[in-house]
């Protein structure tokens, strides 16, 4: 049980810091946000309880493969802002569209015989 609040202690203070950072200076904190902070502390925290290198190694792979859908959420969301739409708004058409654009990639995946 102490284990998982390290974690979440850990995970929670990476999150705020980086919206801490952003208050100040937007570019540091995309800089500490693109990063694989997150990516790196689920491994770390998958091999501590686990030992399971094949594991580790799944999901470092997935993570790669799952990036690029999520450039659409990126893309999209400074877009629709720039346009003037509404911040709550953006955001959801972002989120949807990074939704739709994962099934579709993860579709095209299967169908090319990548399962993840």
């Amino acid at each position: 049980m102490i284990r998982l609040f390290i974690k979440v202690l850990i995970t929670s203070i990476l999150i705020v810091t980086i919206s801490e950072v952003g208050k100040r200076n937007s570019i540091m904190a995309a800089v500490y946000a693109s990063l694989p902070l997150t990516t790196l502390l689920a491994i770390v925290w998958l091999y501590l309880d686990t030992h399971n290198i094949q594991k580790v190694s799944n999901l470092s792979w997935n993570v790669l493969i799952a990036v690029v859908p999520s450039f659409v959420f990126l893309i999209t969301l400074p877009v629709l802002l720039k346009f003037g739409l509404n911040f709550w708004l953006s955001l959801s058409i972002s989120m949807i569209l990074t939704a739709l654009a994962y099934w579709a990639y993860v579709a095209g995946l299967k169908y090319v015989g990548i399962n993840l």
